[in-house]
């Protein structure tokens, strides 16, 4: 004989605990300002004794809102965009909500349109973009969402009133100023792939850190994030070895050419000095440990979430870009 199922509490249970309306128990749960505070902590404290967990979609249907925030992303496999989404969704569920995400295969046009299409259809409330391709904006201008929307690029090309991000230029600079100040003059670059956002902004970082000093100025390799890609291009450019530092886009690509360093016989940082970007956990771990721009992707992911949740009541929040940090470990040195 199957043991009987234990029913999970309803809406009901709680006002009949709490000597009040199930009304009263809706408005309590829709923070409605008519209710008065000792009423309203009688019934959270009866819905956190019997364990009440409301039903998220009844509750749309009776306030008409969907309480949920959309993230639009095209790269949720990588640690940057993985941990801003982590950092969103747990952002959300403090403050009240839910997130649904869909990912982006291509940047394809119609591709963005229709992923963009599909969380407009889930009545999302506002909405977050972790896309930085270029044509992934251009679709976002074509578009009138009628929600409030955030994008984790930079302000120059998404719009200030539209944007969360870390200064990606300033972080650049900071890297290439490092290598500048202990002594480098020949410095080269491995940007990320081109209509990246990021890749062309810290590519801006370094030409513009590289022209103060009124250095050689060298075009960049473009390259697409792996560490593979970095591994054969330091092949390929350690062969003529011409440069005494590398500014590499990401870690990846930075711990890619430091394994081609040590296949062509070259002591990091004795021979080149090498720095890359973004601080993934691993970068403190790498022989030797790199000197890296650190962005805070968590931080990013909250403050997105507090911009759209102020907007959606109302409240004006400010926009300013987060400043990275140069964090110094042991894959930078004066030249010889």
């Amino acid at each position: 004989m199957e043991p009987e199922k234990v029913r999970a509490p309803n809406i009901r249970d709680v006002a009949r605990l709490a000597g009040v309306s199930y009304q009263t128990v809706s408005r309590v749960l829709n923070e409605h300002p008519s209710i008065r505070e000792s009423t309203k902590q009688r019934v959270l404290d009866v819905i956190q004794e019997i364990g009440y967990r409301p039903n998220q979609a009844a509750r749309a249907l009776v306030t008409s809102r969907s309480r949920t925030i959309g993230v639009l992303t095209t790269q949720t496999v990588n640690y940057g965009p993985s941990t801003s989404v982590s950092a969103i969704e747990i952002a959300a569920r403090e403050a009240g909500y839910r997130i649904t995400v869909t990912s982006i295969s291509s940047t394809d046009y119609t591709a963005i349109r229709s992923a963009l299409d599909y969380l407009l259809t889930q009545a999302v409330e506002a909405l977050v973009v972790i896309a930085p391709q270029v044509r992934v904006l251009e679709a976002i201008r074509d578009m009138d969402f009628g929600v409030p929307y955030v994008t984790l690029q930079n302000a120059d090309v998404g719009g200030a009133e539209h944007s969360m991000s870390v200064d990606q230029v300033a972080g650049a600079r900071m890297a290439t100023r490092h290598l500048i100040d202990l002594g480098h003059t020949e410095i080269m670059h491995i940007s990320g792939p081109q209509d990246w956002i990021e890749a062309e902004a810290r590519m801006q970082g370094y030409l513009e850190a590289i022209n103060e000093k009124d250095l050689r100025t060298r075009a960049p390799i473009l390259g697409d994030w792996s560490a593979h890609f970095g591994y054969y291009a330091g092949l390929e450019l350690l062969r003529f070895r011409d440069f005494t530092a590398l500014f590499a886009s990401n870690d990846q690509m930075a711990l890619g050419f430091i394994h081609a360093c040590w296949d062509s016989g070259l002591d990091v940082p004795g021979d080149i000095s090498v720095v890359g970007f973004d601080d993934i956990p691993e970068a403190a771990h790498f022989y030797p440990p790199l000197t890296t721009v650190r962005q805070n992707f968590a931080e990013i992911g909250r403050r997105a979430v507090s911009l759209l949740v102020s907007e959606l009541q109302g409240v004006t929040v400010d926009h300013a870009q987060i400043v990275p940090e140069l964090v110094v470990r042991r894959s930078t040195a004066a030249p010889r």
